[in-house]
């Protein structure tokens, strides 16, 4: 061979082992986008945003795939993201919009908000809680075997630090939450003695913000079980014993490392297990304090749907005319459980279902948000806008995205979001306000520079002046 010919060689090897330095460093500041400390995720964001411009890495082209159901880790995401992470992905992926929904808590409003701005990508930010409906206190909702108790959301909020009228609500979610779990706790550790958890040494610091949930308090008994039982086979004992379970099914589960197990969950934590008490109306905050509350926040109460089999959502047309009336202005949908099922009769059932609520929220004027939530390992990291239940919806989970993105730019741009006075003059009717904050989502591209140039208008003119503003303002393009 030619000295020529090995120094070729040479290069190449050496090309290629460059080539694979990059795409490690650029996989380590991935991850470094879901450590505790913000610091660490902000350094992180930038890193990947400078190789971005520089074309060493390649985001997917703009897609129209939206979630906008993520929680992240500031209650618990199955795959460690926090809201700047959450952001990166949909940059990297191409979506057209993502929104952050977090169990209990704003904590991760400002983050996903200015790390959408950094990254150009249209955002937006929500809250979930549990909540008690006194008019449907005998039916099951989105909540099984909890009578009486929902999933209640409201999307749109652009702050974490709530009025004055909402903030003593917002830390009762909080307050509750917290009680909720070290009640469980106690219970648990009660019964899976001599293996027992600390709430404030084990379970709090794994989340960034101390807000603790189940899988959490999951974590922390399966890494205390581990500690007391070192060698696998005692450990696969202590549990099997403890869940009344067949050894070889818990060695097929237990992994090599703490998880939050959905079969020592249900058997300690769900309805029949040991940490389980029976929700009542004290429970959980009223229907009507937490829709009040985020409408005190500037944002959009929404109904959690969850496929249309309990006996409350097969009255669903009464239940969503009795939201509406207290304040709900549109719908959440998780699309995925109500098509994706092995049973051909579910799927066939749940599609069914999912197209009814579809069309009597068209018929309600309430925009659709959809996403997957991401609140436990296997969940889909977004949807399958490509599958054939949901091609013909694809439109409207778009126009659900546009609402929220243009909902959120009007409120932090301008203070002129869905339930600012000058909306309720202007715009009285859910379809008008619908229809205005839909095409501002769809006319204003994201990123901070564009944020700034709406802000920079007056905020005085009717709607159709400001929308005749947008359509001939020279955006940036990001």
């Amino acid at each position: 061979m030619s000295s020529l010919g090995a120094l070729c060689i040479v290069c190449f090897v050496y090309l290629n082992k460059m080539e694979a330095h990059v795409e490690r460093d650029w996989d380590d500041a991935r991850e470094r986008l879901k450590d505790l400390n913000p610091e660490v995720r902000q350094q992180a964001l930038q890193e990947l945003l400078a190789a971005w411009r520089a074309g060493e890495i390649i985001c997917q082209p703009p897609k129209n795939w939206v979630n906008l159901h993520c929680h992240t880790f500031f209650s618990y995401n199955g795959y460690g993201h926090s809201p700047t992470s959450l952001v990166w992905l949909a940059k990297e992926s191409g979506w057209r919009a993502l929104a952050t929904v977090d169990f209990d808590v704003l904590d991760g409003v400002e983050e996903t908000l200015a790390a959408c701005d950094q990254a150009a990508v249209r955002g937006g930010t929500g809250i979930e809680t549990r909540a008690y409906l006194p008019e449907f206190a005998q039916h099951e909702m989105s909540s099984p075997g909890e009578p009486g108790v929902l999933y209640h959301i409201g999307v749109g909020f652009v702050s974490k630090d709530a009025p004055p009228a909402a903030a003593a609500s917002l830390e009762g979610m909080r307050r509750r939450a917290a009680e909720r779990n070290r009640d469980m706790v106690a219970r648990i550790n009660a019964y899976l003695a001599p293996v027992t958890i600390d709430y404030a040494r084990d379970v709090l610091p794994l989340t960034p913000s101390g807000n603790a949930t189940e899988r959490h308090i999951l974590i922390a008994y399966d890494a205390a079980a581990r500690r007391l039982y070192p060698q696998r086979g005692a450990l696969v004992e202590f549990w099997a014993g403890k869940l009344g379970l067949a050894p070889e099914k818990v060695d097929a589960f237990l992994g090599e490392r703490p998880f939050p197990h959905d079969a020592i969950r249900s058997k300690l934590m769900k309805r029949g297990g040991v940490g389980y008490v029976q929700p009542g109306p004290e429970s959980f905050p009223s229907f009507d304090e937490v829709t009040q509350t985020i409408i005190a926040c500037g944002a959009i109460p929404l109904f959690g749907w969850l496929d249309g089999t309990s006996s409350g959502e097969q009255r669903i047309g009464e239940l969503l005319e009795l939201a509406i009336s207290k304040g709900v202005a549109g719908l959440n949908i998780i699309p995925d459980r109500n098509w994706n099922l092995p049973d051909p009769a579910e799927r066939e059932l749940k599609v069914r279902k999912l197209y009814e609520v579809v069309e009597l929220a068209r018929a309600l004027d309430l925009p659709i948000i959809v996403g997957t939530e991401m609140n436990k390992p296997g969940q889909r990291i977004i949807d399958d806008f490509e599958a054939e239940p949901l091609r013909p919806l694809v439109a409207d989970f778009v126009r659900g995205a546009d609402f929220l993105y243009g909902h959120t730019l009007m409120q932090r741009a301008l203070g002129l979001g869905y339930q600012s006075v000058w909306a309720r003059r202007h715009l009285p009717t859910r379809r008008e306000r619908n229809l205005f904050y839909q095409r501002v989502g769809e006319i204003v591209p994201p990123g901070a520079m564009a944020l700034g140039r709406v802000a920079s208008l007056p905020k005085d003119l009717d709607p159709e002046a400001l929308l005749g503003q947008l359509e001939r303002m020279d955006f940036p393009q990001s």
